[in-house]
């Protein structure tokens, strides 16, 4: 049982996803039964220790950090960015330096709330214009990190034409 145990950790350190038992299952070719058997010991014994981690059960299993010390995740790493904030972030990045207000002009208005939070994840870094009317908008070193970007953005240029290609592919064999 604790073999199986091991090997439920582990798929559950993996995942990025809540699984079913039966999911489980089947990516460790066992019986469900046992599966379900050896998953709950498991939640006993993270429930049992005071450690920052636990097994949610809410939507499928995953392991998760504990409410309690998500503080430290999200200093380490961004929450996962909305789409709408994404575009944001990757006409910002595209442009390299870019005022507000002319990112308020290609994203609208609420492009400003896309920047406070950017802002707030430490993904950009805002300067006063010259005018001292607007801001300049740039990535910062923790954008091109976290998005491993190395130097420059033309990467991130043919990774956005790559997913618009797909798009439109996916998009002319539905129709």
């Amino acid at each position: 049982m604790e073999q199986l145990k091991a090997r439920i950790e582990a798929v559950l350190f993996t995942t990025a996803k809540a699984l079913s038992i039966k999911e489980i299952a089947e990516i460790l070719e066992e019986d469900v039964e046992k599966t379900e058997e050896a998953m709950l010991e498991l939640i006993m014994d993270y429930s049992a220790r005071s450690g920052a981690l636990e097994i949610d059960d809410e939507n499928g299993y995953i392991l998760q950090v504990k409410e309690e010390h998500m503080d430290i995740v999200e200093k380490l790493c961004p929450v996962e960015l909305k789409p709408a904030v994404l575009k944001t972030l990757a006409v910002i990045a595209l442009k390299k330096s870019i005022r507000q207000t002319e990112l308020k002009e290609l994203r609208g208005s609420t492009a400003y709330e896309h920047v406070q939070e950017l802002l707030d994840k430490e993904l950009i870094s805002r300067t006063k214009d010259k005018n001292g009317r607007s801001f300049n908008l740039k990535p910062t070193p923790k954008f091109y990190e976290y998005f491993k970007i190395k130097g420059d953005t033309r990467s991130l240029e043919k990774l956005l034409e790559a997913d618009k290609e797909l798009k439109d592919n996916e998009k002319d064999n539905t129709d």
